[in-house]
């Protein structure tokens, strides 16, 4: 994974992808023991081009490195990456205020654990729900951080759903 975020801060970098933040099973990864997971989760801030944002200098910018599209992924450095742009202010907050860390020799970005579990709490499927539990169970969360983060994005109720 560490040549696969190298490429990721090369593209950084270069302007082509703006900031970017681990997140998903892999994200939860540095709070909780290992879940099964098949790709890396990336949130992405795209530099502004017009009124519309595409993904398509990236991926170009990816093709002219040799790497190609599987699915809704690219596989970088033989590690499927899947590319989700800060689709709204919980995530464009997630990743300003993510976590900056070094992998092995790599430095990277990975959410906070307290904006881990308001995503899963705002997309609420089945595994959204069980990971919440696991982040209660093993992570170290801060409470009133959390309790902020819930109060901004309007997610205080689906927390109150949660824990009856």
């Amino acid at each position: 994974m560490e040549k696969t975020l190298q490429v990721l801060n090369t593209l950084e970098n270069e302007g082509v992808l703006g900031k970017y933040a681990i997140a998903g099973a892999m994200g939860a990864t540095f709070y909780i023991e290992p879940v099964l997971t098949f790709d890396l989760d990336v949130f992405i801030v795209l530099p502004q081009q017009g009124v519309l944002l595409t993904l398509a200098p990236l991926y170009e910018a990816l093709r002219v490195r040799g790497y190609h599209e599987e699915d809704e992924c690219v596989n970088i450095e033989g590690v499927p990456v899947q590319f989700l742009p800060a689709y709204n202010t919980l995530i464009e907050e997630a990743v300003a205020a993510a976590r900056e860390i070094n992998y092995t020799d790599t430095f990277t970005r990975v959410l906070r654990v307290e904006h881990l579990v308001a995503i899963c709490l705002q997309t609420g499927r089945d595994k959204d729900r069980e990971r919440i539990r696991l982040f209660r169970e093993q992570a170290s969360l801060d409470m009133e951080y959390l309790k902020e983060i819930l109060k901004r994005h309007g997610l205080e109720d689906a927390w109150q759903r949660l824990n009856k």
